[in-house]
């Protein structure tokens, strides 16, 4: 699987380079002013579109602005694909209208399912897409918890087959947690754990790296030592800890 970082652009060059160089990047339109010093140093990147930058802010998203954003660095060589534009707390129509004003290239963005969304669109954007992003909201936006593992099983019974093989491509959202992705057979996910904690915590054990960028290139190293499921397991064929 692919491992993609978070970048928001915080902390110095010299830090920055450290965690980016030869990894797989995730720079937000809400925090793109770094993404030409990442985009020199990374394996590949790709864009998110902030929408949930702008949710939390009150503000309107920028429908063409990101257009234009993605349309201006998709033809770079590190790029692989953009998260499509979301509406956080919309409606399925609302979201399904933002997919349709979609105008770049289909096979460059990638939509999101919502958890708290009906299974009937999940089955929907699997069978038009050959990539999607899978979000925790509604009552299932914390990773790793009961809920989210029961709603977790109800997902991977559609967007798997009676091996358990992904019936497409999937990115874990807020999921580069070997606790989760470890047990889910996905293509790719993202976190800014590395980018958080080894940029602003102090501890850091008893021997902790000279840098903050080092702090965040060995937190990077852990994430990226395991890889996702080669299929869904599911509960009845072998129980989850929880």
């Amino acid at each position: 699987m692919i491992h993609y970082h978070g970048m928001a652009g915080a902390g110095t060059s010299r830090d920055w380079i450290t965690l980016a160089k030869g990894r797989h990047c995730f720079v937000s339109y809400a925090a793109c002013d770094k993404l030409p010093l990442f985009a020199s140093v990374c394996s590949s990147f790709c864009l998110d579109n902030g929408a949930f930058t702008a949710w939390k802010q009150g503000k309107t998203f920028d429908m063409d602005g990101y257009l234009s954003f993605v349309s201006e660095w998709m033809h770079h060589p590190a790029f692989d694909w953009a998260v499509m534009p979301d509406v956080i707390d919309g409606s399925e129509e609302e979201n399904d209208d933002w997919l349709n004003a979609w105008t770049l290239p289909k096979h460059l963005g990638v939509p999101v399912y919502h958890m708290h969304e009906s299974l009937d669109r999940l089955e929907r954007l699997i069978n038009e897409y050959d990539y999607i992003c899978i979000g925790s909201s509604g009552e299932y936006s914390q990773p790793n918890s009961k809920l989210w593992w029961k709603r977790m099983n109800e997902i991977m019974d559609v967007a798997t087959d009676e091996r358990g093989k992904p019936k497409t491509r999937m990115h874990g959202l807020r999921m580069l947690n070997p606790k989760v992705y470890t047990k889910l057979p996905i293509k790719s996910a993202d976190s800014t754990n590395a980018e958080r904690n080894g940029f602003f915590c102090e501890k850091f054990g008893y021997y902790p790296s000279p840098t903050r960028g080092q702090r965040a290139a060995v937190i990077a190293d852990y994430i990226e030592s395991d890889q996702s499921a080669a299929a869904w397991i599911r509960p009845e064929q072998l129980e989850l800890s929880l």
